[in-house]
């Protein structure tokens, strides 16, 4: 798919340049479209990547590759051990390798991928340098790595076009004590089969505490949750819970009675957390959401454990009893919440006049604008 775009690109780039006169500078990549330093090349431009997760798994992805081509290392082959990897100040347990890593054939890919990277100008990453900055130290020191820029958070905080029932959501938040509410929300496509479904309801009741749980099917809403739910779940907690469809994220972790974050450690949701300094409890799903996980929980110490090692093309249940612990521990250990708001008014410090992202977007804007100059 990505090859079949190669002429488009060639042929809109080309039209804008004949129209605008303009000096071509560069090309800016997605991390899984290198294959398009083919094209850049054919314009005698430099190309840069757009890395949208953050500098730690970027660091362990250049690792993994360099070990593999320099030393014959079989990530695949790891199985229970643990791997030690620039830019962590702790091994990697195997169960946090994301799945793409320890399947022979995916993990080809991962390789030529990577080693694309090291073609290129620069890579951007969207993270911060406070949140990060024992990774991104080692990327500067790093063989063969690209000049890195960190600048992030880049987040959509304004969400998608509000609709009626996210402002009944809104509302009912709105009527909530302050940090009083545990959040659950796993993503576009994260999905629970029907005893998972029962599970989670009854760990939230058995909590105690007020929630807000998005409950979804693969990339859609319930007709009616109730054919999923408990039989008298929705009235027994019709007090304290709400069980929706989709919300808007960012708007709900912005709310002043969410005191925590129940999540599929996804990176853009990762960041917005952080940005509102909601605490967060780590439910990973795929890609490399089991290492984001890691890295929440024993590098940054920002987020309890519900699993690090969840993957959801498994069929493991997660029993109520160890979701309500992880719940009580989210919502109680005040600890996290303070660490939380530290980095919180860090990574929204990044963002003002000469805070460090804003700085290295400015060095990035330089560089590329002098580049054949």
């Amino acid at each position: 798919m990505i090859e079949s775009h190669k002429p488009r690109i060639r042929e809109a780039v080309s039209a804008e340049l004949a129209r605008s006169g303009a000096r071509l500078a560069g090309f800016v990549l997605d991390m899984l479209c290198t294959s398009m330093l083919d094209l850049a090349e054919e314009f005698g431009a430099p190309s840069y990547i757009y890395f949208t997760s953050g500098a730690a798994f970027l660091r362990f992805q250049l690792h993994v590759q360099e070990s593999h081509d320099e030393e014959g290392f079989d990530v695949t082959e790891l199985k229970e051990a643990e791997l030690a990897c620039p830019g962590l100040t702790r091994p990697v347990p195997s169960k946090v390798i994301p799945s793409g890593f320890l399947n022979k054939e995916w993990v080809a890919l991962v390789y030529t991928i990577t080693r694309n990277f090291r073609k290129t100008k620069g890579i951007l990453v969207n993270t911060v340098r406070e949140l990060e900055s024992y990774a991104l130290e080692s990327l500067s020191r790093g063989k063969n790595i690209p000049k890195v820029y960190p600048v992030g958070p880049i987040l959509n905080l304004k969400g998608e076009k509000s609709r009626r029932e996210d402002d009944e959501t809104i509302e009912w938040l709105d009527q909530q004590p302050e940090s009083s509410v545990v959040f659950l929300c796993f993503g576009s496509m994260g999905a629970f089969r029907g005893e998972q479904v029962r599970e989670i309801a009854s760990a939230l009741e058995g909590s105690g505490h007020r929630f807000l749980w998005s409950l979804r099917r693969p990339g859609e809403d319930y007709e009616d949750v109730r054919e999923v739910l408990p039989e008298g779940f929705l009235d027994r907690t019709a007090e304290v819970g709400r069980v929706m469809g989709w919300v808007p994220q960012a708007a709900v972790l912005a709310h002043k009675s969410i005191g925590g974050f129940v999540s599929h450690c996804g990176w853009n949701s990762t960041l917005e957390s952080v940005w509102f300094g909601v605490p967060m409890a780590t439910w990973p799903m795929y890609a490399e959401q089991q290492f984001n996980a890691f890295l929440l929980v024993e590098e940054l110490e920002i987020a309890t454990e519900v699993r690090m090692d969840y993957r959801s093309e498994s069929e493991e249940v997660v029993s109520a009893e160890e979701l309500e612990r992880g719940i009580r521990s989210l919502m109680e250990d005040c600890s996290r919440k303070g660490r939380m708001k530290g980095f919180s008014d860090l990574v929204r410090g990044a963002l003002t006049d000469g805070g460090s992202s804003s700085s290295s977007i400015a060095e990035f804007i330089g560089d590329v604008s002098n580049n054949d100059l």
